[in-house]
């Protein structure tokens, strides 16, 4: 893995690697939403969550200082009454491109139902063996998820053990009664995104993430034509899914992370290689239609 690669460089090189948590997550809490309300407690809560992320290890492995993953939560309170909130929340997962400035993303997925209860100045305290509230329960399953996804994407379901929490707290979750959380309640809740991922039907959205980024992206760098190749050949995984499972979220999760890169990776492509990858995503993504055709006919 390259993680433990590079670590192992430090080590030989005589440089000191310090024992780092593994996110770096940018957390913002929009309330224009509910005016007239003491708007303190989200100051608060706002950092409470940042601390909770970001000062959390959450695995046994080594992660250097550069090498933290990086995220962003993005939450917009739509209610607040009595001590429980109601609201949206945006995540976002990103990876870097090895060799390069670039980095890629991993995830940009929208939680629609979100609500738990946070009175101001309540301390927020990682318990990994049980089930505490629902907001904790929240934030350590992006946290897992952030970390599935991104192992996944430098070895082949390298996230195995990062999955098996998020099932874990799933599991806890559908006990506590809270929303966001029941099967087939909700075809993008967040039993239905763990799911898309562990599913067998579904499942090979896992092996794409592996495809695309490692041995795509990362080769992209030093030969153009055979990472875009692989990656034109990964895309065979969200065909395969739209076929046995075409309300699956791992579609939508697929499109709104990557739609908008794919026009930059085709941009130089040989036409038959856009033709290709046109005819590919055209039946899944049917309402999708300009930005394919950018990815068949980019902008000179």
């Amino acid at each position: 893995m390259i993680r433990k690669l590079l670590f192992g460089i430090f080590l030989l090189l005589g440089f000191g690697v310090a024992h780092s948590q593994e996110l770096l997550c940018t957390v913002e809490i929009n309330t224009s939403n509910i005016e007239g309300t003491n708007k303190s407690v989200f100051e608060t809560l706002q950092q409470a969550i940042s601390d909770y992320l970001n000062e959390t290890r959450w695995t046994n492995t080594v992660f250097a200082p550069n090498e933290k993953i990086e995220c962003r939560f993005f939450f917009t309170v739509k209610e607040y009454t009595n001590d429980r909130v109601k609201g949206e929340l945006q995540v976002q997962l990103s990876r870097p491109v090895y060799n390069s400035t670039y980095t890629t993303t991993l995830l940009n997925f929208k939680d629609n139902k979100v609500e738990f209860d946070y009175r101001e100045g309540e301390p927020l305290i990682f318990n990994e063996t049980g089930w505490t509230n629902n907001l904790l329960g929240i934030l350590d399953y992006y946290a897992y998820l952030f970390l599935a996804l991104d192992f996944d994407s430098f070895s082949l379901h390298g996230g195995d053990p990062y999955f098996e929490k998020v099932a874990t707290i799933v599991q806890q979750a559908q006990s506590s009664g809270e929303v966001g959380w029941r099967a087939f309640e909700d075809n993008r809740n967040r039993s239905a995104v763990l799911a898309s991922f562990t599913d067998a039907n579904t499942s090979g959205i896992r092996d794409l993430l592996y495809e695309y980024h490692r041995k795509g992206l990362d080769e992209m760098v030093t030969s153009p034509d055979k990472g875009r190749s692989t990656i034109t050949e990964s895309l065979e995984n969200i065909k395969k899914i739209y076929d046995v499972a075409p309300m699956s979220v791992a579609l939508a999760i697929f499109r709104d992370a990557k739609l908008d890169e794919l026009v930059n990776i085709y941009s130089k492509a040989p036409q038959s290689e856009r033709d290709e990858v046109y005819d590919l995503l055209q039946p899944v993504y049917p309402t999708e239609r300009q930005q394919l055709e950018k990815i068949k006919k980019p902008e000179q």
